[in-house]
């Protein structure tokens, strides 16, 4: 989706929002509009409503899209549809508790703001031309609802509220074993400026970094459940989030794992996920091991065949930094405030959109996050 030509980007975004609709009702349904006031959580209306509101504001209201990232961000907008649209769901400005007292839309109200945003977006891009810099902005809303919609699935699998993920990917089956990588000097980053109208990315991935690496064998897996709760009875450290030892007390691996309010039989051989980044570190000192540094990642995703990657976000040993020429673009709330205090993330959860894959997405959570669907692989100095 980040090469997406006008025509395949419209039917994108539809297909998107049908998505957001399908998650939405599964609140409807378990009548869990009301959700309590946690630091990880939203009120899936506001969520709505901000969703409207970022599309709005970057495409309708946007009167210098035609300058892509070189807009003036301060310039003046067209007004919202709704009178309080920017008081209410702009996340900027509007501070996280603040959302469960705010006079939000009603659910029908919502869904309007939803429909109407979307049929002007359309009609909008229906007037842009395939490499015009205006794309950048219609990208960045698609990606941006990829991204909400992986956290209402993990706020529905949280509130223990049955969810269906019609997007999500299959378990991969993973190659066995570790894969030897040579020396180089890596290179991170793209050029920019010569992508703009062509291609989307985050302005995270903007700039350049190259990092000298020197020999070192990675797994072309990550690590197991088998392998993540052999750990745990070895050393008594914590379950993960969402995972009990079975009642039943049968099979291989006897343990089990709540999915949406639902408790099932963990798969050994599935990637162990709900994995914080101080757990992963925990796992890697008893197995005298390390993460891989997302430079380590980056290399080895990008050059080895056998290296498969989606189950799970995988942790890397770095600090979220930016790479050397950083730019913010206009949505500059993105990437800047963050730097310096989350870890890396690679790759992709099976719960995260097709549209959002990619294997130069940069993902950063603080290291203590376990609700979302991270896991980790190892590395070692050689074989």
């Amino acid at each position: 989706m980040r090469q997406a030509e006008v025509h395949i980007l419209a039917r994108g975004l539809k297909t998107l929002r049908a998505h957001t609709l399908e998650a939405f009702a599964c609140y409807q349904r378990a009548s869990v509009l009301t959700v309590p006031l946690e630091d990880e959580f939203n009120p899936p209306l506001w969520e709505l409503g901000h969703l409207a509101w970022f599309q709005e504001y970057w495409i309708a209201r946007n009167l210098q899209r035609e300058r892509g990232v070189f807009q003036d961000i301060k310039h003046q907008r067209a007004p919202s549809i709704v009178n309080s649209a920017d008081q209410w769901y702009d996340s900027t400005q509007v501070a996280h508790d603040l959302r469960w007292t705010l006079p939000l839309l009603k659910t029908e109200q919502c869904l309007d703001y939803l429909r109407k945003t979307l049929d002007t977006t359309l009609v909008t891009l229906e007037k842009e031309t395939d490499g015009s810099a205006a794309l950048y902005f219609y990208w960045l809303a698609l990606q941006h609802e990829a991204m909400h919609l992986e956290a209402s699935t993990y706020m529905a699998q949280a509130l223990g509220i049955p969810f269906e993920t019609q997007w999500a990917s299959h378990p991969n089956v993973y190659p066995q074993g570790m894969s030897q990588l040579t020396a180089t000097d890596w290179k991170m980053g793209t050029n920019w400026s010569g992508l703009a109208g062509r291609s989307f990315c985050f302005d995270n991935e903007v700039g350049e970094r190259t990092t000298r690496l020197e020999s070192f064998a990675i797994a072309l897996q990550p690590v197991t459940w088998r392998e993540y709760l052999d750990f745990v009875e070895s050393t008594g450290h914590r379950l993960p989030l969402y995972v009990q030892p079975s009642k039943a007390q049968t099979g291989s691996v006897p343990y089990e794992i709540n999915t949406f309010g639902t408790w099932e039989p963990i798969n050994p051989e599935a990637c162990a996920q709900h994995i914080s980044w101080d757990d992963a570190q925990a796992y890697c000192r008893w197995a005298q091991c390390s993460l891989p540094t997302e430079a380590q990642w980056d290399y080895a995703a990008r050059t080895l065949q056998n290296f498969q990657w989606g189950d799970v976000w995988e942790w890397t040993s770095d600090t979220f930094e930016p790479f050397e020429g950083f730019t913010p673009h206009p949505y500059v709330e993105y990437s800047a405030p963050w730097f310096g205090s989350r870890k890396v993330l690679r790759g992709a959860a099976r719960a995260t959109h097709p549209y959002l894959r990619n294997v130069h997405y940069r993902n950063f959570f603080t290291p203590e996050r376990r609700d979302i669907y991270s896991g980790f692989r190892v590395c070692h100095h050689s074989l």
